[in-house]
């Protein structure tokens, strides 16, 4: 089934493009994000502030206003409905910034040195979300949609054999995990004691994983959500991964070439100090 956004756009898939080149890192996160904008009514008062409509252009979307008014523009909204603008800066793209910021530059890497994938590869909407559409799109709009809310489970045995082909076709040896959802859909199925990322003391311990034959290293993060505090989020642990970032990443930062020669010996070198 081709599920819709509100005002009409599909939901794609979104994914990391493979061009071929090995990879240091694997991030998997939990699922894709959406190109947000704020929709004002008729009467020019905000119906809603932030409303997804249309999949982010790439995995972990770094927003962009010229981007969201293209999505505008391709929605063509009829003026009965009233108009939209881009939502706020802090909807569009706040993940992928987030990511590059906390999570791939204190380990002395670029995007171009990542792997970057979620649990659902594509967009779904959470309970405020939906309670916002309810209240202020269904019954006023007349353009149907189906955006779903997030499942449970968020990804299948189906799913978590092609997340595994992406980890083999990225050629990485390292892996990031965003938050307890992978976690729990993902590392549990490998190592069935880690259910959560309180499993796991000292915030950030690197373990090593047997997938498929291959062995990794793991380290399980808390989600963006918690660390650029998005929302509701947890002083834990945004505490817990600034300390990381300070204390932890600096020291696993190596330069490229010795990062492709040294490491598995480095790594386990890690695993013994900690």
């Amino acid at each position: 089934m081709k599920f819709t956004f509100p005002f009409g756009l599909g939901v794609d898939v979104v994914r990391q493009v493979d061009d071929g080149r090995a990879r240091e890192l694997f991030v998997l996160g939990v699922y894709a994000s959406a190109v947000h904008v704020k929709w004002f009514g008729p009467d020019g008062r905000i119906r809603i502030r932030a409303m997804a409509v249309a999949s982010e252009p790439e995995i972990f979307w770094r927003g962009g206003n010229d981007y969201v008014e293209s999505v505008i523009d391709r929605i063509n909204l009829d003026p009965k409905y009233g108009h939209l603008e881009p939502a706020d800066a802090a909807f569009n793209g706040p993940s992928g910034v987030c990511l590059d910021k906390n999570y791939i530059e204190p380990l002395g890497l670029t995007r171009q040195d990542v792997w970057l994938c979620d649990l659902l590869p594509e967009s779904r909407k959470n309970p405020s979300q939906a309670a916002a559409l309810c209240k202020n799109y269904d019954g006023f709009v007349d353009i149907p949609y189906n955006f779903p809310l997030v499942p449970r489970p968020i990804a299948d045995e189906k799913r978590v054999r092609e997340i595994v082909e992406e980890l083999e076709a990225s050629k990485a040896r390292r892996i990031i995990l965003l938050g307890d959802e992978p976690i729990r859909y993902f590392l549990n199925k490998f190592v069935p004691a880690v259910k959560r990322l309180s499993c796991i003391e000292p915030y950030g311990k690197e373990i090593m994983v047997t997938i498929n034959g291959n062995d990794y290293t793991v380290q399980c993060l808390a989600h963006p959500r918690q660390t650029a505090r998005l929302g509701n989020s947890s002083r834990h642990w945004f505490e817990a991964h600034q300390k990381w970032a300070r204390d932890i990443a600096n020291d696993l930062s190596l330069p490229t070439c010795i990062f492709h020669q040294h490491t598995e010996s480095y790594h386990r070198k890690k695993l013994k100090e900690i």
